[in-house]
């Protein structure tokens, strides 16, 4: 999904580009670049306290002055030596050497961590100007950084600012405006040890020049390791492999240490010698309520327990108890049920004598019936009161403080924490959960997340109504709960064991704890609503049609009949089938089925737990499986479609004889 930016009412993907000036933002995950792309180009991209947000480039026009700019908005990167696919588009980016100003954009906070970058940059010959973030808080922090020591230990310009507030910005106007590269001779340099200085100057000659990154950067780039770099920039590497190998040898025999780790280290003592002259921490204190709460949600003795209550009150409470309890109560009992439907069957019956038509917009299975009912009575309060919840738990902070607490658990399933990210984001929409996916280190991480997302993350809208069908039967919901989650484990421990590959490292960003900004919660909740409701509503129209078809041409019978057998097999009445046939268009849709199931009394218990299990297992929908194949190819979505359909059948038989056999009633 690629976010688009406006200025002056003109789509940044229409407007012409040929000729403007480029403004590219580069940083770290979660240093406010987008909050400072809305503010620059007057436009909403979603801020988020996870990376991922921008793994599609976002683009969009400002005005400074009297000249009108591109800018683009980079995905979060720690280096210009790609680990992850994020900060490889970024590094492309950069390579293209088109920008007029690149805008580093740091937390002003973390000055000394974020530094290297700026430095990798400097060092590669781009146009920087260094953007120091969050001022605001710095300074309530009582950090004191002195920009005009900081642009001269540099050499490039700085600026100052709150993207938030807009504190500064019109500093940061000016100076882009004002932007000159530096001469030559007044760019900072970078002096490392003698034999890597020696090493780059043996390699630089045969680095193409030209490119967005000067032959000394590559030269750098290619002795740690990346051999992506030569064969993206033309380097015969074949050519210079053996001297590339005498290079690194007589590196790692001089400094006991292998480039990778020597040239790091060495841009980060660096760093800190211009931080000391620039930047003054505030005086050690005790511990405040923030810091104490951020360090609680951490640890595993207390951030379990916080989880709980986050998962009680936002996810069961909040979505369960009020969106798909009260206000689906409210549309779809009151609204539809008393006068949409009956109004349409009634103006369709007096006015439409083709009964196929009459089916089709009405009756059981129609349009606006069935369709519209189910993507606005019920999906509908349910995306809205998650995103909700999503929006204010995001904007604390306490995400990246999940992805710690649930790292080492993780790391038994193949992935790590930064894995919560597209796994919590999958509780609001598996498909858009897929595409974020890719920020994910290696193809291993990648496809078992993928794996997992599709086989027990139910989406907020299937979440919200089987929240809703199982909440007065807590025997059903721990059942419903346990196994999801056991399966969810088994099946990436299993995984992570078949699946070769190195253990994933782990590394994010914390941002501070606050309080969460109602604009912000709001204009994001809208932002995802809108975007998830324009995509789910005409797949439940075209489901409709699809289901209208099926029953005119008796291909529906047919397969209703068939899956009557599976249902019996698992316990359940035979007019589940018609639930699970419309899980085949969206898995969220045939919860809307079971839920009317349910609501006419035709669940038992038992059934009621089988039911719900079997469907959070089961197939994709057709969006997810369409971004399965984009992002993992068709023969790895099919793969995956294959073994999740018998699966989730599979399981909920033996859950059904489970309880059979125990003589247990829920």
């Amino acid at each position: 999904m690629e976010q688009r930016a406006c200025c002056g009412g003109r789509s940044a993907g229409s407007i012409g580009h040929e000729g403007l000036k480029k403004l590219v933002m580069v940083g770290n995950p979660n240093v406010g670049k987008s909050a400072l792309f809305n503010r620059l180009t007057g436009s909403y991209v979603v801020v988020s306290n996870y990376p991922g947000t921008t793994v599609e480039v976002s683009r969009g026009t400002c005005r400074i002055g009297n000249t009108e700019f591109l800018v683009e908005d980079t995905p979060g990167m720690y280096s210009l030596l790609p680990i992850t696919e994020e900060e490889r588009v970024g590094r492309d980016i950069l390579r293209a050497g088109d920008a007029t100003v690149v805008l580093h954009v740091v937390d002003a906070k973390n000055l000394k961590r974020m530094l290297p970058l700026t430095l990798q940059l400097i060092e590669a010959g781009q146009p920087v100007l260094l953007v120091l973030n969050m001022i605001d808080e710095a300074e309530r922090l009582g950090i004191r950084i002195d920009t005009m020591r900081l642009e001269e230990r540099l050499g490039i310009p700085v600026a100052a600012v709150s993207a938030l507030s807009g504190k500064g910005i019109d500093g940061l106007e000016q100076k882009i405006a004002s932007y000159r590269p530096p001469r030559e001779g007044k760019r900072l340099e970078i002096a490392y040890h003698e034999a890597i200085e020696a090493a780059v100057r043996v390699l630089t000659p045969h680095m193409p020049a030209g490119s967005g990154l000067s032959p000394r950067a590559l030269a750098l780039l290619l002795l740690q390791g990346d051999s992506a770099i030569a064969a993206e920039e033309g380097v015969r590497e074949e050519e210079i492999a053996p001297l590339l190998a005498t290079c690194r040898a007589e590196v790692e025999a001089s400094l006991k240490a292998a480039p990778s780790y020597a040239i790091p280290l060495a841009l980060h003592r660096r760093a800190v010698a211009i931080c000391a002259a620039a930047f003054t921490a505030p005086p050690k204190k005790g511990n405040a309520l923030a810091d104490r709460l951020s360090d609680w949600t951490m640890r595993p003795l207390t951030g379990i327990p916080i989880l709980l209550l986050v998962l009680y009150y936002g996810l069961y409470k909040f979505v369960g108890g009020f969106g798909a309890g009260t206000v689906v109560d409210f549309l779809e009992a009151d609204v539809f049920g008393r006068y949409i439907n009956p109004g349409i069957n009634a103006l369709l019956s007096a006015y439409v004598p083709w009964q196929p038509v009459r089916e089709l917009l009405g009756m059981e299975y129609g349009v606006v019936t069935l369709g519209i009912r189910y993507a606005v009575a019920i999906i509908l309060p349910i995306v809205g009161t998650f995103f909700i919840a999503f929006s204010i738990i995001e904007d604390t902070g306490y995400l990246p403080r999940l992805a710690l607490l649930v790292d080492r658990l993780f790391k038994k399933i193949g992935l790590n924490g930064r894995a919560v990210i597209p796994m919590t984001l999958g509780f609001g929409c598996d498909t858009m959960a897929t595409m974020v996916t890719r920020t994910l280190e290696t193809r291993r991480e990648r496809l078992i997340a993928t794996v997992l997302l599709a086989l027990a993350i139910p989406c907020s809208a299937q979440l919200g109504v089987i929240l809703g069908m199982v909440a007065e039967n807590p025997g059903a919901m721990m059942l419903w709960g346990a196994s999801v989650l056991a399966i969810f484990l088994l099946v990436g421990f299993l995984s992570a064991r078949l699946l070769p590959g190195e253990r994933p490292n782990f590394y994010m960003e914390v941002p501070p704890l606050r309080l969460p900004r109602p604009g912000s919660v709001l204009v994001k909740t809208y932002t995802r609503m809108q975007w998830y409701f324009v995509e789910i509503l005409p797949l439940f129209i075209l489901a409709s049609v699809l289901i209208w078809l099926g029953k005119i041409t008796a291909t529906f019978d047919i397969v209703v009949s068939w899956l009557s057998h599976v249902m019996a097999w698992i316990g359940l009445p035979k007019e589940a089938a018609v639930a699970f046939l419309f899980g085949f268009f969206r898995r969220d849709y045939g919860a809307a089925g079971l839920y009317d199931l349910q609501q006419d009394g035709a669940l038992t218990g038992n059934q009621l737990a089988v039911a719900v299990i079997t469907l959070t297992l089961f197939i994709p929908c057709v969006a997810q499986f369409l971004m399965m194949k984009k992002e993992r190819g068709l023969k790895t979505a099919c793969a995956i479609g294959m073994f999740i359909f018998p699966f989730a059948f599979a399981v909920g038989g033996m859950v059904n004889a489970l309880l059979n056999l125990t003589g247990v009633q829920l």
